[in-house]
């Protein structure tokens, strides 16, 4: 009996021991978020820090582990971060869009909890409140494979993160007066790479990285400006693309990319050059006046020479630089015998043999309602409600907050613009295709919170169905970011998979804010926490039902 005992006693600690290695890492992390000045084109401004830092802590993990972020915000204005390409399965509540949750009030803090789920890649964070992504406030996601599955290049020397964009040097409260009063923020006045800007022949006490010779790094750009796309470089080294927003893709090599706002890609560089500095430069693409451009050193480990003055040319501008822009988009595919998060290769899903069970045509447009500037999306121009969207729903309190469906799924035939909350009711699990069409002279960039989709085709002129023939239904990168060029199109399509409320917004931030988005609602009928996460117990509550008694929680 005794050793009956023991073996059972042995069996159960085991038992115990494998379900508690069973859940997946945590990462934790404490961030005050505070005022401090910044000067990325060197004037001085009041930018916002994250641990005093520009860019913010960078956050390293793997696939599946769970990350939990106490946010303390020390300003003096409500605060959220969105994490930009996290899906948040099931858990739309940590989102950190406005139609989403409360945000987090000037001397409290909120601990945010998701989970990194069958996600790698290169993302980012950074505030949605206001206009503070014109402040600052941004910083790395870095989600890597787990050990076991493998990856289709050699672990890289070291891992680079750079943060590229345009900046204003108004300040975020000055250009939030100037949206707030009709107008547009207009052109921006500069680049920056890493909150820093420098010219050809600065001189540089540090270099922004370090390389070795002989030694391959990865580099993870993102562009997280305000309006403008770029295109990035380095002086005498060519980039391998291994990665976009999540994607391996097939390993072509580039002079030279273009980087929209909004998107990240991931490239390999290999030390292979005489030991000196080189220069790294980001210039703007497709702006009226003369370009806007900065630079930074990359200095080889024991190397001795300044940089040359003898840049890399940019790529061509106006209606050349758009076809080259547009057939470097195209060369991009994903890579099929790779895998990603999950050991089966990418190619292993068949996008392109799916039926499409809805189809969303949204034509954005820029007009004047009472004579304020306005942008809209199929003659709807969003508005935030006091209470979130999200809250409303799961209150049941809509009919007091909003109405569902006031856009259309096809343009409107008529130049009104109504300046309203937009909500779309979209079906749970339905595989979808979503059109985006510009009439405009600027190019647009659009992200999708919750989900990843098939970039399928971008082209010139007004899109047709006819046009699906041309579409790529075997190879297009699965991302969360699309731009669409100037008088052009771009299609995607993807499945409504993921229960819960999100933000399809514009990228460009003057846009977001005078109503160029729009939420899809996509509800699951079980009410089950096989598709849906409750309420967090911290959620803050605001609006109509912070004095609501609380609704009967989602069972299993």
């Amino acid at each position: 009996m005794e050793r009956t005992s023991i073996t059972v006693v042995s069996l159960l600690v085991c038992l115990t021991f494998v379900l508690v290695k069973a859940e997946d890492p945590y990462v934790r992390l404490e961030w005050n978020v505070t005022y401090g000045t910044i000067a990325p084109l060197g004037v001085p401004l009041q930018g916002i820090l994250i641990n005093g830092q520009l860019p913010g802590p960078r956050i390293n993990c793997t696939s599946n582990n769970n990350i939990v972020v106490n946010v303390f915000n020390h300003l003096d204005e409500p605060l959220l971060l969105t994490w930009n390409g996290i899906q948040h399965r099931k858990n739309s509540w940590q989102d950190g869009t406005p139609g989403t949750t409360c945000p987090i009030m000037p001397g409290t803090n909120y601990t945010y909890r998701f989970q990194v789920k069958d996600q790698i890649g290169s993302f980012f964070y950074f505030p949605t409140t206001d206009l503070h992504r014109a402040a600052g406030g941004f910083g790395a996601i870095n989600v890597h494979s787990r050990p076991l599955i493998p990856v289709p290049f050699d672990n890289p020397a070291d891992d680079y993160s750079v943060f590229v964009g345009d900046w204003y040097n108004k300040g975020y409260k000055s250009l939030k007066k100037i949206l707030d009063g009709g107008r547009t923020i207009g052109r921006p006045d500069g680049i920056h790479i890493n909150g820093k800007s420098l010219k050809v022949g600065d001189k540089v006490a540090e270099p922004l990285y370090k390389m070795e010779a002989g030694k391959t790094y990865r580099y993870r750009f993102c562009n997280v400006g305000m309006r403008t796309s770029v295109n990035v470089r380095i002086q005498g080294h060519p980039m391998k693309l291994v990665e976009i927003e999540g994607s391996h893709t097939v390993q072509n090599v580039y002079e030279s990319l273009d980087l929209h706002v909004g998107q990240c890609l991931s490239v390999l560089v290999t030390a292979d050059q005489e030991p000196k500095d080189y220069y790294m430069i980001v210039s703007s693409r497709f702006l009226k006046q003369a370009e806007l451009s900065s630079v930074s050193i990359i200095r080889y480990a024991n190397g001795k020479g300044p940089a040359s003055s003898d840049l890399p040319a940019p790529p061509p501008e106006n209606t050349q630089g758009i076809a080259w822009s547009m057939n470097q988009f195209r060369s991009f595919r994903w890579n099929l015998t790779a895998s990603a998060a999950r050991p089966n290769p990418q190619g292993s899903y068949h996008y392109g043999q799916i039926n499409i069970t809805r189809t969303f045509k949204i034509v954005n447009s820029r007009s004047e309602v009472d004579g304020k500037l306005r942008y809209a999306l199929n003659g709807i121009s969003h508005t935030d409600s006091e209470t979130p969207f999200k809250l409303a729903e799961y209150f049941g309190a809509t009919d007091k907050v909003f109405k569902y469906d006031l856009m259309g799924d096809e343009p409107s035939t008529s130049d009104k613009v109504t300046v309203a909350s937009n909500i779309k009711n979209a079906t749970f699990r339905n595989f979808v295709e979503i059109i985006f069409e510009n009439h405009e002279k600027t190019i647009q960039t659009y992200h999708l919170d919750g989900h990843s989709f098939f970039a399928v085709g971008v082209e010139p002129g007004k899109w047709t169905p006819e046009k699906r023939k041309n579409y790529n239904l075997v190879d297009a990168i699965n991302r969360h970011s699309i731009q669409v060029y100037p008088n052009s199109w771009a299609a995607v399509m993807t499945t409504l998979d993921n229960a819960g409320l999100w933000n399809l917004r514009s990228e460009m931030w003057e846009r977001f804010y005078l109503g160029q988005q729009l939420y899809f609602s996509v509800l699951s009928p079980a009410r089950s926490l096989r598709d849906e996460y409750n309420l967090p117990d911290n959620q803050p509550l605001c609006g109509i039902v912070k004095s609501m008694p609380m609704p009967s929680p989602y069972k299993a």
